[in-house]
């Protein structure tokens, strides 16, 4: 008989993978939560607990259903704190005879797991997670032999392929591939805003492993009312909720900002989706379903924007992810060097933007796409900061980042650090953008309309400060060929008292 131990790592959470459908007695299965998994960057203490909240409770269910489960606890005495001591040790002690694994989502796991098996006398074989619409090479495959990656006809072809919001497997459903344009509205409270899901547990006992084993962490978290979703249960839940409550307004105000309100119209299942508690597939499925039995309630444009995150962004970054690492973890177009000043981990900050969306991470590991990219993201590029820092932050502060979704989001499109990979153009913007779009600037000690003086909104000087500064390496990128201009139109001394003022920004960043 032939024993056979099988690992699950902890965002390979997926319940309706092959692996599971019999139970065998001859097979093992391996979870485990190890130090330097925690270490590699310092994360959110919500990030933590939640990942371990979900490892156990799949674990329990794999039980349940009658699979065996080598479950090591961060505090067993047992957990020797690494994959490889841990397998060999399990291999040795159980008498296997074949390893399994599923192919890790992260670079650095997958060299890792590889070196592992080299390791091994036994036979090992590597199956798919059984998750994405993609394989890892699809993007770069899709993409072979052109100059530029485009996600739009990357998108387009997956909704082809997938016969996903097509008409007669020709034309899309709408008339239009894209409604990106009219979903770009400020909120305008003309549709109630609903609170956010919650799924209340008390995880104190987790919180205490993470304490005796000295883990480094940061953030805020109610350990007794822990809310983020640990189940499969509690993802179609969340599901079904977005699409009955937050659906028909998602896409009109995806982008909007406002400052009493932690999530808006989003779904927030990207923490459950990235660990595979749910699938990509099922949650374009319902969501098109539910838009199908209340077209009158749910509009085309409401159902596009959301899909293409999914099918378009989430894969899309995915292929790029395995296209370019480990190289693209390199990468520092702007040769940007500073610091993150250290309000990114108290949310500390007089700006009214910084403040509100730097302590919703910190209070809920959490942020929308737009806070994370135009309010972050968009003040991190423009003070030069060190993508590694951005990087290393991102990838802490937030539960659903995992490196393959942050990386590429983060040092790529956010910061541009790639060059122009991902996105076509810096995402950057005054403060103009952020006022348009959000409440913050009403209630800011910063004016949104000054560019120099003691109050200036330091959004302003430092965007201009930006064109000027990297004007050389953007001067043949035609979506930003307007700004350059205006910025060489400008007045000499109206030009030399903003660049003085955002001197004075960057010089005073650790008290804006």
């Amino acid at each position: 008989m032939q024993n056979t131990l099988k690992l699950i790592l902890g965002d390979q959470l997926n319940s309706q993978h092959s692996w599971y459908k019999t139970q065998d007695a001859t097979v093992t299965f391996l979870i485990m939560e190890i130090l330097p998994e925690q270490a590699y960057v310092m994360h959110h203490i919500q990030k933590i607990v939640g990942f371990f909240s979900a490892m156990r409770h799949f674990a329990k269910q794999l039980q349940d259903n009658g699979h065996k489960v080598i479950y090591l606890e961060l505090d067993d005495v047992a957990n020797l704190q690494s994959f490889e001591a841990n397998i060999h040790h399990i291999i040795k002690t159980h008498t296997i005879d074949k390893f399994c694994y599923q192919l890790p989502d992260e670079h650095r796991l997958d060299v890792q797991l590889k070196c592992i098996g080299e390791s091994l006398n036994i036979k090992v074989e590597v199956f798919d997670t059984e998750h994405f619409y993609t394989q890892r090479n699809d993007v770069s495959d899709f993409f072979e032999g052109k100059k530029q990656y485009l996600m739009e006809s990357f998108y387009r072809d997956m909704r082809k392929k997938h016969h996903i919001l097509m008409d007669n497997d020709k034309e899309p459903t709408g008339g239009k591939w894209n409604f990106d344009h009219e979903n770009r509205k400020k909120y305008d409270g003309k549709i109630p805003l609903k609170p956010h899901l919650k799924f209340i547990r008390d995880e104190t006992e987790i919180l205490n492993a993470i304490d005796d084993k000295g883990v480094k962490h940061f953030g805020k978290v109610n350990i007794t009312a822990f809310e983020l979703p640990q189940s499969r249960k509690d993802m179609l839940k969340l599901l079904n909720y977005f699409c009955d409550e937050l659906l028909p307004a998602f896409g009109t105000y995806e982008d909007a900002l406002v400052k009493n309100h932690v999530t808006l119209f989003h779904s927030k299942i990207s923490f459950g989706l990235n660990l595979k508690l749910i699938s990509p597939q099922e949650v374009v499925k319902t969501v098109f379903t539910k838009y199908q039995q209340n077209p009158s309630l749910i509009s085309i444009a409401q159902v596009e924007g959301f899909i293409r995150q999914v099918i378009g962004w989430r894969e899309y970054m995915r292929g790029i992810y395995w296209a370019k690492m480990p190289e693209f973890a390199q990468l520092n177009y702007f040769e940007n060097t500073r610091k993150l000043p250290n309000w990114f981990w108290t949310g500390e900050v007089k700006m009214n933007c910084m403040h509100h969306c730097i302590n919703n991470s910190l209070d809920n590991a959490y942020a929308h796409h737009i806070q994370r990219l135009m309010v972050i993201g968009n003040f991190a590029l423009l003070a030069g900061c060190h993508p590694n820092e951005v990087d290393a932050w991102y990838l802490g502060v937030y539960a659903d980042a995992t490196e393959w979704v942050q990386i590429t989001n983060t040092r790529g499109m956010s910061q541009y650090a790639d060059g122009g990979i991902i996105g076509s153009k810096p995402y950057v913007s005054s403060a103009n953008y952020i006022d348009k779009m959000s409440d913050y600037c009403k209630t800011c000690a910063y004016d949104k309309s000054v560019k120099y003086g003691t109050n200036a909104c330091p959004f302003n000087s430092l965007y201009w400060n930006f064109y000027h500064q990297h004007q050389e390496k953007l001067k043949n990128n035609q979506r930003v060929s307007m700004m350059l201009n205006l910025l060489h139109k400008m007045d000499k001394t109206e030009l030399s008292k903003i660049l003085v003022q955002a001197d004075i920004h960057l010089q005073n960043i650790e008290n804006l």
